[in-house]
């Protein structure tokens, strides 16, 4: 394991190797420990809101069946049993897993500081270190089955720390690679939390989103997010309480997304699957709508000021994306 650099979020000051049970700020006073394995750098006028958010989030996750009371369980992720509520999720997982580490990590010198945001039980941060490499895994959630907890819980060889992914407790030109996990569109203010990504990338490194629902119209993603709501309210009794999150992405969020924060989009795309490339050509047959696609996109901050153009391709090939 190697050391972090601590940074406080309250007043944005370098703080110091990110080690023992607590770390001070020198500037503004403020403390953060490490409890039960995991630092909690959540902001003190965030905690109502990520509370609030995470006691309805939970409802529905764990009525979906996530997790185990079985350290061994996290150990083999993204690998499930057949027999797991969630088998298809973990297969995609794992295939979008195997997608990172060949077409970015592959190409990192071994020990390389990668930033998993949104790591949950912390199974990617595990891979990432499996291979070579210094994770760090980022939640909001601490939850013993289904976030940090878990990832403690099973050995986690890597720090653990609770904070929000616009303010990062780490300094300037920690890491490699970011990873939005599965994460990206929980973001309320995507432009902040982008260039707060770039500030703690090294130069020439590189922010990779993936997992996160991409479609090409923004009609489509609200008729998604409408239909999962009125689902979970049948379900489970609760919408989920919303942090504010854009949700989705459309190939024109992400053109202004590279406008307003400099990133430059390289997209590929994950082979999930025959049954999944024919989605979108079912959908039209059966007059539904547009269903959602999961394309990897890997930006850098310091490459030509253009967007990239695309078209989608057969499985394997780059997709290239158009605004338009």
């Amino acid at each position: 394991m190697t050391d972090w650099i601590a940074r406080c979020p309250e007043c944005q000051v370098t703080i110091g190797p990110l080690v023992g049970s607590e770390v001070v700020c020198r500037a503004c006073g403020a403390a953060f420990r490490c409890l039960d394995g995991i630092w909690d750098f959540l902001r003190r006028d965030r905690r109502a809101d990520v509370e609030r958010f995470l006691g309805s989030y939970g409802i529905v996750r764990r009525a979906e069946g996530r997790g185990s009371p079985d350290p061994a369980y996290y150990l083999a992720l993204p690998d499930v049993p057949a027999d797991d509520p969630l088998a298809g999720q973990w297969r995609m997982r794992k295939r979008s897993w195997e997608h990172l580490r060949g077409a970015v990590l592959a190409g990192l010198p071994p020990g390389s500081r990668v930033l998993d945001l949104g790591a949950g039980v912390g199974w990617l941060a595990r891979r990432v270190t499996s291979s070579g490499h210094h994770a760090l895994a980022v939640d909001l959630s601490d939850d013993g089955l289904d976030g940090l907890g878990a990832a403690v819980r099973s050995g986690a060889p890597f720090p653990c720390v609770r904070a929000d992914f616009s303010r990062l407790p780490l300094a300037d030109a920690s890491a490699a690679v970011v990873v939005f996990n599965a994460s990206f569109h929980y973001a309320a203010d995507p432009v902040a939390v982008l260039l707060e990504a770039k500030r703690v990338l090294l130069p020439g490194g590189r922010v990779v989103v993936m997992d996160s629902p991409l479609y090409r119209h923004a009609a489509a993603g609200d008729a998604m997010v409408a239909e999962r709501r009125a689902d979970y309210l049948d379900r489970f009794g609760t919408a989920s309480a919303s942090l504010g999150s854009i949700e989705f992405l459309t190939p024109e969020m992400l053109a202004r997304l590279s406008g307003s924060t400099g990133v430059v989009w390289t997209s590929s795309q994950p082979w999930y699957g025959w049954r999944w490339w024919c989605r979108p050509s079912r959908a039209r047959l059966r007059r539904r709508r547009e269903p959602s696609r999961f394309v990897m996109f890997a930006g850098r901050f310091d490459g030509p000021p253009e967007v990239t153009d695309a078209r989608w391709r057969a499985p394997g090939r780059r997709v290239r994306w158009s605004a338009r």
